[in-house]
């Protein structure tokens, strides 16, 4: 049977490579999940860091363990940002898509040369 630091690392991984493979994407929506995907990563692994203390009072108890904080505020506050920065790149997205008109990331002339290449032209726009 795996570890659980097997399984956590291997969870992490996965999420990490789908929010790289999504951050290449050619529309904005896409990378904006892949940024997202990212940012949820980075919050379990400094949550993983910080391990999982069972019985233990967080800061001042009757226990003889006392579990760290920090890692879990550092996760509360990077949630809190995240989700900010989100609904900002996703402003800038629609903002992008409703001045020209397209939602590609490098813009209209990129997807007009996409365009041209599926069907089967150049794949230059002029």
């Amino acid at each position: 049977m795996p570890s659980m630091e097997f399984l956590f690392a291997t969870g992490i991984g996965f999420v990490t490579a789908a929010g790289v493979y999504l951050l290449l994407r050619a529309r904005s929506f896409p990378v904006v999940l892949g940024l997202t995907l990212l940012g949820y990563a980075v919050n379990v692994f400094i949550f993983i860091t910080g391990r999982l203390w069972v019985g233990s009072a967080p800061i001042v108890g009757s226990s003889t363990s006392l579990a760290d904080p920090l890692p879990q505020a550092l996760v509360l506050t990077a949630i809190v940002i995240g989700f900010a920065t989100t609904g900002f790149v996703i402003e800038l997205a629609l903002r992008g898509r409703h001045e020209q008109g397209s939602d590609h990331v490098d813009g209209p002339q990129a997807d007009a040369a996409a365009a041209g290449v599926a069907a089967g032209g150049e794949g230059q726009a002029r």
